[in-house]
């Protein structure tokens, strides 16, 4: 049996500030990891860092990045009021962040961001978000449940994305958790899906030489679909996978 080259692919972790007598500390959701194996890459996670030569010199031997999910962008960081329902990340994950992301957009990495991921692509690349959907659009239909970890709504794909690629046609209903989402679409990006609502769901590059897709939804949530996992293998072809060869010898 040969093997192809498996494409190294970085995971930002999520940040845990020290509180009382408990420590500082990071964590990833397994299913980020899980999906790149799965996909047939190699997961690496990132650390929160501050040092960018250190970081640069960690992003010159990845294939490519996935920016993972988690609390809110601190929405004063691009010149607006910190909305009443906004629950920011720990400043020092942001920090993190958002340099990733500047050196991500300077190298050109493939990149898949998910939730707060995509909302950070989408400003860092000069985009705008709505704060709150139930303020923000009134007429939106729920896309958090409190209550419901497997709050799922069908979801409208634009024609000729990836997005269409991954799905096809076919009706899709997705894991949803978000009260934020993207407003104004970044220069040089495309919607790809909506839900039925008309709420962004997912943004892809329109930049030469630069595969970019966002998800606003959770394709690695442990009650997402079989399908949602081709977002991920789609990511990894597009940084060289070489799926597994099997020959027989005699």
């Amino acid at each position: 049996m040969q093997f192809g080259k498996k494409p190294v692919i970085g995971l930002n972790a999520d940040f845990v500030e020290a509180k009382g007598d408990k420590e500082a500390f990071s964590f990833i959701w397994a299913g980020y990891y899980e999906s790149i194996i799965r996909a047939g890459g190699i997961p690496v996670i990132l650390p929160p860092m501050q040092d960018e030569n250190s970081l640069r010199q960690i992003l010159n031997t990845l294939d490519g990045i996935v920016l993972t999910g988690g609390a809110d962008l601190d929405s004063r960081r691009n010149g607006y009021v910190l909305h009443s329902t906004v629950r920011p990340m720990p400043a020092y994950r942001e920090d993190f962040d958002r340099l990733l992301m500047r050196l991500i957009a300077e190298m050109k990495l493939p990149l898949l961001a998910i939730g707060a991921g995509m909302q950070l692509l989408n400003v860092m690349m000069g985009g705008s978000l709505f704060f709150h959907i139930p303020v923000d659009i009134p007429k939106a239909m729920p896309h958090f449940d409190l209550h419901s970890p497997i709050h799922r709504h069908t979801l409208e794909v634009m024609p000729d994305t990836i997005l269409e690629k991954v799905y096809g046609d076919s009706e899709i209903r997705v894991c949803s958790r978000h009260h934020m989402a993207v407003n104004e679409v970044a220069p040089g990006f495309v919607v790809s899906a909506k839900s039925p609502d008309g709420v962004i769901e997912a943004i892809e590059s329109d930049i030469d030489d630069w595969f970019v897709v966002g998800t606003q939804f959770h394709p690695e949530s442990a009650h997402a679909t079989a399908l949602d996992l081709r977002i991920f293998e789609e990511f990894i072809e597009s940084v060289g996978g070489v799926p597994f060869e099997f020959s027989l010898v005699a």
